[in-house]
């Protein structure tokens, strides 16, 4: 599929600060995190910024952006639709967290529950946004339940980072940001390293055979077009196995390693130091998670390329 830079920042920014939104609460309930209105306000600043731009942007990728409100209609039916509900209620219970956190006793039980209905609605959020590909049967490499995990390991992996630089930015250390981070990376990258063994050993279930009805071997004689059309460009992006490959080290490296490695100097690093090293922990990390998504696009064929020459999809 061809690679829509709208959609692409929607699903890392939005995960992101859906991740922090639920490590906030789950830090919060867990009396983990002190209770610092500026603390508060700068965490939920950069979650709403987070999801309200990635939202946005995932806006950019219709026809007719306007009409966008009307996609909330279809929910019985729609992933899409459901996201979008989701997205929208999440900000409410949220909301009157990041309020409560900031002006009031936050601490009380009252707006704890209120923050563990917001975590829970990111990530049902999150779920949803994947379950738009993972629904998808024309497409082998989404159609699978290895997608839903990547997206939640993505989201709390970002999440805790954001969460770590957060706490060090404002003087505050404990060992529970720091595992939290450590512990969500390679979780992260085990399972996307699974997610790619999956496409790269398991044949998808069409082919130019089953495409066509047709018996015996299929190959295609005479193509239809003289050039490429809509649906061969946006729906049969070709990249080099050689590129792919180069760009998996890279993610892997830029989304898993250096972070990994960061986190583990910062813990290990005086205050300043340490809040540095967070922070360009999360800067890496976010390089490596836009080259898995661009990846997650660029490596999924669609079944219809198989009546444009394709041998299986």
């Amino acid at each position: 599929m061809h690679p829509a830079f709208s959609v692409i920042f929607f699903t890392t920014a939005s995960g992101a600060g859906y991740g922090l939104v639920t490590l906030l609460s789950i830090m919060q309930a867990g009396r983990v995190l002190p209770a610092d209105p500026m603390l508060g306000l700068a965490g939920f600043i950069i979650a709403f910024a987070l999801i309200t731009a990635g939202l946005l942007s995932s806006t950019f990728h219709l026809g007719h952006p306007e009409r966008a409100w009307r996609a909330l209609s279809q929910w019985r039916s729609s992933w899409l639709s459901r996201e979008g509900v989701f997205s929208i209620a999440t900000y409410l219970p949220a909301g009157i967290y990041a309020i409560g956190w900031i002006f009031t006793d936050w601490r009380g039980g009252l707006f704890t529950l209120t923050g563990m209905i917001a975590a829970i609605l990111s990530m049902q959020t999150v779920y949803c946004t994947a379950m738009i590909y993972a629904s998808l049967k024309t497409i082998h490499a989404w159609s699978n339940r290895w997608v839903p995990i990547v997206y939640f390991s993505l989201s709390i992996m970002t999440g805790a980072l954001l969460l770590n630089a957060l706490a060090a930015a404002f003087g505050y250390f404990h060992a529970a940001f720091f595992w939290t981070a450590e512990i969500a990376i390679v979780v992260a990258a085990i399972v996307k390293m699974q997610y790619w063994r999956y496409i790269d050993t398991t044949p998808g279930p069409s082919t130019a055979e089953t495409a066509t009805g047709l018996k015996g071997k299929i190959s295609l004689l005479e193509s239809p077009h003289t050039q490429e059309n809509y649906l061969q460009k946006e729906m049969g992006y070709r990249i080099a196995r050689k590129h792919a490959a180069k760009l998996r080290q890279l993610a892997i490296a830029a989304g898993f390693v250096a972070p990994v490695l960061l986190t583990t100097l910062a813990n290990m690093s005086p205050p300043a130091t340490a809040a540095a090293l967070a922070v360009l922990a999360v800067l890496v990390a976010a390089i490596g998670v836009l080259i898995e998504r661009w990846l997650f696009f660029a490596e999924a064929k669609h079944a219809v390329t198989l009546y444009y020459g394709a041998t299986s999809a």
